[in-house]
């Protein structure tokens, strides 16, 4: 494993550390987009099917356990727990725009057409817009909270150390995944705006708003 693959890992645990933590010490789930986090867990969910199929390493299976189960409690928190102060209101993004033109993409273009290599196709191509509801909610509601901004922050990172992972994997492993590099690139472009008003505007203890 190399130094993009390990911190890729760890800034994306960040981000799911930071988002449930949020969640639970203030007992509310406002500012956070509950379809963006259904979007995940089905990621992970389609993903990490091949843990009732393989095992690859202790590692490996204690990360994917980790994200799918922090992904179903963050659902839970949401649409469950703390329901009463989940702002729907502008949760609004239509999220089958997403999962239905992905689904049929997945179908098209695969490694192999199998029931388990077209659901990580799909989860590779959803989790690169699984975002999509929480900047739109962001940008409905004027601004996001500075704990919010930060969970971004280290969601976006680690989708960009992935990417220099694939290009290391490329340059000393010999390993090209068109699927994943096309993917890591649009996911990581869909942050770059949020990337330079993090910069601006958070880390100098400003709020963080999107144009709407």
């Amino acid at each position: 494993m190399n130094i993009f693959r390990l911190t890729g890992d760890l800034s994306h645990l960040a981000a799911i550390i930071i988002l449930l933590l949020k969640i639970w010490k203030t007992r509310s789930c406002a500012g956070i987009s509950g379809k963006s986090q259904i979007l995940f867990a089905l990621v992970f969910t389609t993903r990490y099917l091949d843990l009732l199929t393989s095992f690859i390493s202790l590692y490996n299976t204690c990360m994917k356990v980790i994200y799918i189960g922090c992904a179903y409690a963050t659902v839970y928190l949401i649409y469950m727990k703390f329901k009463a102060t989940y702002d729907g209101n502008h949760d609004t993004f239509r999220v089958e725009f997403l999962v239905v033109p992905v689904g049929g993409l997945a179908f098209l273009v695969n490694h192999d057409f199998s029931p388990l290599e077209i659901l990580w196709t799909f989860s590779i191509y959803l989790e690169s817009v699984a975002i999509l509801p929480q900047l739109f909610m962001i940008s409905k509601t004027g601004e996001a909270e500075t704990i919010t901004t930060h969970y971004l922050f280290f969601l976006g990172l680690y989708r960009a150390l992935y990417l220099f992972n694939w290009i290391w994997r490329f340059y000393f492993e010999g390993f090209f995944d068109m699927i994943a590099i096309v993917a890591g690139v649009v996911q990581t472009i869909l942050y770059c705006d949020f990337f330079y008003l993090y910069i601006t505007k958070v880390l100098k203890g400003k709020k963080l708003s999107l144009p709407a």
